[in-house]
């Protein structure tokens, strides 16, 4: 196509045409769509506005009904204050009331607050007097009422008060008298049965079997393992109840001391705690006792014979010295020297008749001693062995052993001395009639030795003078 000048100048109005109709379109669509959104926001508006103020009515309705309500509650709140207030008024006026009423309550009640700490103190050594002793047996009338002081909470009252003099003034009554009841008594079988008994004021009670020991829970009694020698029986306090004068032995420990005499081993008791170490140790004093007896008899017929030889030198007889004399009537013609030597010889031959025994006196009582270590020894042992099985806490368990071990030394020190005394004894007898024996034989010695030196003397003068 060929355009000219002209013609290109004719298109442009109609291009300028084509474009603004072109824009024209999006502005009138633009427009009619912000018509639209408008009419919505003014409608969403008013909805919006009606919506709003009929919540609004709705808050003052609510706010009416919370002021309302208010009104009321502050009212009330009012009401309960002032009743506050009284109640607090009179709360204070009673408090101040009560500590006034608690002041004067301390004020009267102090002197009788201690009134009853010394009552109940009072009451208490009563009840343990009360269920301690004899008294029970027939005098215990007021007991439940003293056990009614020790266990309340509050002041006694008068009644009370007056049955914890009445009862003190009857155990004092109690303790002086001598008072004939019927007890329960259970004997060594288990059995029970009634019999008498004199109660002797509070210190003790006695039966047919003499002391008996009274349970005041169980109201029975029991006889005492062991009497003291010339208790008191029934017999013997019938003549004291009947006016007559009467010595009898009282425990004024009120049974304590009844129950050791009981718990006291006697003689074969500790002999027997000795085991058989301590009957071999009694066995060896026994034999040595024997030998010395028989030997101090034998030395002191001796003596006694050889007094009477003394006086009677020309008639020997069947004894030490009368052996000694004999040996000199048979030997004297020999010479001194001989006659010397045979009695020697006769006095050591004496000598060991004299001291027979005595060397096993000796031996016996060096072993005493001996042996009683070895009881001790043995005990220790055994003790040793109870603690490792039981260990130490019990003092009974171990008791067999410490006995056995202070028994058996005892034993043996008691065996030794009187073994070494009797030893010490028959060997000074002995040695004096040993000295007789030299004495004598010297003398006749002494006397042969004269004799021979006498001729010769008389016949050396005879042979100066001629």
């Amino acid at each position: 196509m060929n355009f000219n000048s002209n013609s290109l100048f004719s298109l442009k109005p109609l291009t300028a045409l084509l474009c603004a109709i072109s824009l024209s379109f999006p502005v009138m669509a633009a427009t009619s769509t912000s018509a639209d959104l408008a009419n919505k926001a003014t409608a969403e508006n008013k909805a919006q506005a009606r919506h709003n103020i009929q919540r609004e009515a709705e808050f003052k309705q609510t706010e009416k009904q919370l002021l309302a309500l208010k009104s009321k509650l502050e009212v009330k709140q009012k009401t309960i204050q002032q009743q506050t207030d009284v109640l607090t008024e009179a709360f204070s006026e009673n408090e101040n009331k009560l500590a006034r009423l608690e002041e004067k309550l301390r004020l009267e009640t102090g002197s009788l607050g201690e009134l009853f700490g010394v009552v109940r103190q009072n009451a208490k050594e009563l009840g343990a007097e009360l269920h301690n002793t004899v008294n029970s047996v027939d005098r215990g009338v007021h007991t439940d009422t003293v056990d009614q002081i020790i266990d309340a909470k509050s002041l006694p009252s008068m009644e009370q008060l007056t049955g914890l003099w009445l009862s003190m003034s009857e155990q004092i009554s109690a303790s002086r008298e001598l008072g004939k009841a019927q007890i329960s008594f259970i004997d060594g079988n288990g059995n029970t049965s009634l019999v008498e008994a004199y109660r002797l004021g509070s210190i003790g009670l006695v039966t047919e079997q003499g002391y008996v020991s009274w349970n005041s829970k169980r109201n029975d009694a029991i006889a005492y393992m062991k009497q003291p020698d010339n208790g008191p029986f029934i017999s013997s306090l019938s003549s004291l109840a009947a006016g007559e004068t009467t010595n009898i032995i009282i425990d004024p420990s009120r049974g304590f001391m009844l129950e050791q005499l009981a718990l006291t081993p006697s003689l074969r008791d500790r002999l027997q705690a000795g085991g058989v170490v301590g009957k071999v140790i009694l066995g060896l004093l026994a034999i040595g006792l024997l030998i010395a007896l028989f030997r101090g008899v034998s030395l002191a017929i001796a003596r006694q014979k050889i007094r009477s030889q003394l006086k009677k030198p020309d008639q020997p007889g069947n004894n030490p010295l009368g052996r000694v004399l004999a040996v000199y009537d048979k030997e004297q013609n020999r010479s001194v020297e001989a006659l010397e030597l045979r009695l020697l010889e006769a006095v050591v031959d004496e000598q060991t008749h004299l001291e027979k025994g005595l060397s096993m006196l000796k031996l016996l009582a060096a072993l005493a001693p001996m042996l009683g270590l070895l009881g001790t020894v043995t005990g220790m042992i055994e003790t040793f062995q109870v603690i490792t099985q039981f260990g130490n806490g019990d003092p009974k368990v171990m008791a067999g052993g410490i006995s056995m071990a202070l028994i058996t030394t005892v034993l043996g020190l008691v065996a030794a001395m009187p073994l070494l005394l009797a030893h010490n004894i028959l060997s000074t007898q002995a040695e004096n009639i040993r000295n007789i024996l030299e004495k004598q034989g010297i003398g006749l010695v002494a006397e042969q030795a004269e004799k021979t030196t006498q001729p010769e003397t008389s016949l050396s003068s005879v042979g100066t003078a001629a």
